[in-house]
């Protein structure tokens, strides 16, 4: 998911009760929750290395405890630099509790990445094998809105409360109640989500597509709606992608479906694959197809590049041009069939480097 939604997860687990146990709880709960994007610093090593490297080892079951240990550090730093005080006196920090709770955090970053269909390595580096329940779209509003309403919902009515004249009881941290609603809201959603993402997969299982029998099918979210979803089916020869409509469930409502057909291998898109963004896209990419554009150079020049193969996956064909560029490859191959030059994201849109 975006940053946000993790932070205001994190924050949500500790004003639902847990900040009662430990000072700089909700604290720690926030930064952990959203600790294991710190691997988006991998980018600087090329945008190849950063997708091989990005939800890797910060977000596999390996990494949490010590993405875990360095939050606590971070925290006890800066409790120390503000001279060993909380805002509660009576309630001091216990370190191993916030060092469970970061682990926790660490969890729910994973769960919540999980949810959507761009898919984590929870077992790397023992396993590459991505994973994804493809439920919730990437940003999804609703939970931002539950989650921003169980959080200010409290301190509005307390506002609310101090400005009639009303007086609070007790001195325990406020708004326990609604950040619980929001997270069991959340989970609700969820549920709800997964119920209609496998009516949506059923009915594209259960017919064909110009004549031909699915091997496999998948159904991805969009945003906000539940109730629709974007199919991708492949066939021996082509892929079919269309929308679904889980509450009929219908296929193709529209009658808008599209076919791409598998291009055939050549010596040109082999050696792209097997160039180091080529394994590396490949491994990640669900439904992937290549593109093969021959550029105008010089053929006898080997230190220019005569091939550009073009990486896309199928599963985010719905999303726009922008995003499919964003999340597509490039490998310029010279003519001897050597890489050349290899992009990741944006940058992989970008003619015949110089």
């Amino acid at each position: 998911m975006e940053p946000v939604t993790h932070f205001l997860f994190g924050a949500a687990m500790g004003r639902a009760g847990l900040n009662r146990k430990t000072a700089l709880a909700t604290a720690t709960l926030t930064l952990a929750a959203e600790a294991p994007d710190l691997d988006v610093l991998s980018r600087f090593g090329g945008s190849a290395f950063g997708l091989n490297h990005h939800r890797g080892f910060t977000h596999s079951f390996l990494g949490v405890p010590l993405v875990a240990a360095a939050v606590v550090g971070f925290i006890y730093l800066l409790w120390r630099l503000r001279g060993r005080t909380t805002r509660n006196p009576d309630l001091p920090p216990r370190w191993g509790l916030l060092f469970a709770y970061a682990c926790l955090a660490g969890l729910s970053h994973i769960l919540l990445d999980y949810t959507n269909n761009y898919g984590i390595r929870p077992f790397w580096p023992f396993s590459e094998q991505w994973y994804s329940w493809d439920i919730v779209f990437i940003v999804e509003p609703v939970l931002l809105v539950v989650l921003t309403l169980g959080l200010i919902l409290p301190s509005l009515f307390s506002l609310i409360n101090e400005e009639i004249g009303a007086r609070g009881k007790g001195a325990a941290p406020k708004g326990r109640l609604a950040a619980t609603l929001a997270l069991l809201a959340v989970f609700a959603y969820w549920g709800l989500s997964d119920f209609e993402h496998r009516r949506a997969a059923a009915a594209l299982q259960s017919r064909n597509y110009l004549g031909a029998d699915p091997l496999r099918v998948s159904a991805y979210p969009y945003m906000t709606n539940p109730f629709r979803w974007y199919g991708v089916a492949e066939t021996s020869s082509f892929f079919a992608t269309m929308d679904v409509d889980s509450l009929s469930p219908e296929v193709d409502p529209q009658g808008q479906m599209q076919v791409r057909y598998k291009p055939e291998e050549t010596p040109v898109s082999l050696a792209a694959k097997k160039s180091y963004l080529g394994r590396v896209y490949l491994s990640w990419a669900q439904y992937p197809l290549t593109e093969t554009e021959p550029l105008d150079n010089d053929p006898v020049n080997n230190n220019r590049a005569a091939y550009a193969v073009r990486f896309s996956d199928l599963r985010y064909d719905n999303s726009g041009r922008n995003v499919r560029a964003s999340l597509g490859a490039t490998v310029f191959l010279t003519p001897d069939l050597r890489a050349l030059d290899e992009r990741f994201g944006m940058s992989s849109a970008r003619t015949n480097p110089r």
